[in-house]
C-alpha cells in the first residue's frame, strides 16, 4: 500500500519549499499520495491541493484577527479531512500560527508530525516553545544554529540546510537578466520587492514607489522593476501607483529571481526573498512594516527579542544590510540607503564576499536531507 503524505504550506515561500520536498519524497516513496494545502508549484508536482496556500497568507497580529473566522473555519475543515484521511505523516511547512495547532491535534490522534522551518522563537514569541514541543515529532531546521537552541528545550530537531541555497547560484552578470526582462542595459537598475502578502505589499508599495521617484532624480538613467508573487499582490501594488508620481516601473508576475539578477540594488520586504537576494548576491535594503496596532502591541509586550530582523544580519550577527522598520521605511530612507550602495564600490565588494561565504555554509542538499529525515521518522514507527 502506498503512503499518504499530507502537507500544508501557508504562503508562496512555503510552496517553494514544498515542491522540492515532494520531488525528493517521490524518489523514496514511489506512488505516494500527497494531499493538503499548497500553491501552484506543489500542485504541479502532483499534490492534491484541497485549498490554495494564498488563503492562509495573512501577515500581522491584527490582520490575523480580522481574518480569524475564515481561517478558523478552514482549519476546522482541514483538520477533519486529515483525521478522516489518516495520512502516514503530516508536514507543516512554516506558517506556525496555523500549523502548530493543527499538528498538535493530528499528533494527539497518533499521526506523525513534522514541522519544516523552525519558528523564530530564538528571536520573538518564545512562548511558542511549549507549543512546538507538543505539536511536532520532529522540526527540520534551515539554519545551523537552530537545532542546538531547540535541543535546549527538549524539541527533536535536525539541520537540513536551505533548499534555495542548493537551487540558486550567484549571478555575477546582470546583462542576461536585463535582456530577458526587456529593460535598459545601461544605468543602475533598482528592484522593488514589497513582499508576497497583500497586507505587506499595501504597506510598502507607497514608500518604495516614492523612493523610486527620488532615485530617478538622482540617477536619471535608472530603471525600476518589480516582481509580484500573485494577482492579489499585483493589485495591491498597482493601487500604490495611483497617488505616487514617479518613474515607470516594469512589472512582472513571478520571475523574482530574474528581477533580482537584473538589479544593482534591491529594495525588499523582510522575509524569504532576502535569502534569494543573498544567494544571487545583490546589495539590498530591507524594510519591515506592520500595521500600527500590531507594531505598538509588539513593542509594548516585548514580543520581539532579536536585535536584527534582516536574515543576512541575523545569520552573521553583523549589520551588513540596512534595516528600516516602520516609520524608518520611508521613501527618503529607502532612497538614501539605495544610493549609498550605488556610490560605495568597496562596500558592495565586501558584501559580495560575505554573501558568497554564507551561501556555501547553507548549501547542504537540503530537500534531500529533509526527505531522509521524514523517511527515518516513518521507519521509527
Amino acid at each position: 500500500m502506498s503512503l499518504t503524505i499530507a502537507l500544508v504550506a501557508g504562503e508562496d515561500s512555503g510552496d517553494q519549499l514544498g515542491v522540492a520536498l515532494i520531488e525528493q519524497l517521490n524518489l523514496r516513496f514511489p506512488g505516494a499520495r500527497f494531499v493538503g494545502v499548497g500553491g501552484e508549484r506543489m500542485r504541479s508536482a502532483g499534490m492534491e491541493c484541497w485549498w490554495d496556500c494564498s488563503e492562509l497568507a495573512v501577515f500581522g497580529l491584527f490582520e490575523v484577527l480580522s481574518h480569524f473566522s475564515k481561517i478558523w473555519k478552514l482549519r476546522k475543515a482541514l483538520t477533519k479531512r486529515l483525521l478522516d484521511a489518516k495520512p502516514d505523516v503530516f508536514i507543516g511547512i512554516d506558517a506556525p500560527d496555523f500549523n502548530l495547532g493543527l499538528e498538535r491535534k493530528l499528533r494527539d490522534a497518533g499521526i506523525r508530525t513534522v514541522h519544516y522551518v523552525s519558528p523564530t522563537v530564538w528571536a520573538w514569541r518564545a512562548w511558542r516553545i511549549p507549543r512546538i514541543r507538543r505539536a511536532a515529532d520532529l522540526v527540520l531546521c534551515l539554519f545551523p544554529f537552530e537545532p542546538d537552541f531547540l535541543a535546549q528545550h527538549d524539541i527533536p530537531a535536525t539541520y537540513v540546510g536551505h533548499p534555495l541555497a542548493d537551487q540558486i547560484d550567484p549571478i555575477p552578470d546582470r546583462r542576461p537578466a536585463r535582456e530577458a526582462l526587456g529593460i535598459n542595459l545601461e544605468g543602475p537598475v533598482f528592484a522593488l520587492l514589497p513582499g508576497s502578502r497583500q497586507g505587506e505589499v499595501e504597506r510598502l508599495a507607497e514608500p518604495m514607489l516614492g523612493a523610486a521617484g527620488l532615485l530617478s532624480s538622482t540617477f536619471p538613467d535608472a530603471s525600476f522593476v518589480t516582481a509580484l508573487a500573485n494577482r492579489r499582490a499585483a493589485e495591491a501594488f498597482n493601487r500604490g501607483l495611483d497617488p505616487v508620481s514617479g518613474p515607470q516601473v516594469a512589472t512582472f508576475e513571478g520571475r523574482v529571481r530574474e528581477v533580482i539578477a537584473a538589479a544593482d540594488v534591491v529594495l525588499c520586504a523582510s522575509g524569504t526573498v532576502t535569502l534569494e537576494i543573498l544567494l544571487i548576491n545583490r546589495p539590498m535594503v530591507v524594510s519591515y512594516r506592520l500595521s500600527a496596532a500590531t507594531y505598538y502591541l509588539a513593542r509594548a509586550t516585548s514580543l520581539v527579542k532579536a536585535k536584527r530582523f534582516a536574515l543576512p544580519n541575523i545569520l552573521t550577527g553583523e549589520d551588513y544590510v540596512p534595516e528600516l522598520i516602520q516609520d524608518e521605511a520611508s521613501a527618503e530612507g529607502l532612497a538614501r540607503e539605495a544610493e549609498r550602495w550605488i556610490n560605495d564600490e568597496e562596500r558592495r565588494s565586501s558584501l559580495s564576499y560575505v554573501f558568497g561565504q554564507m551561501h556555501e555554509r547553507l548549501r547542504c542538499n537540503a530537500s534531500e536531507r529533509a526527505a531522509e529525515a521524514v523517511q527515518e521518522l516513518l521507519k521509527s514507527q
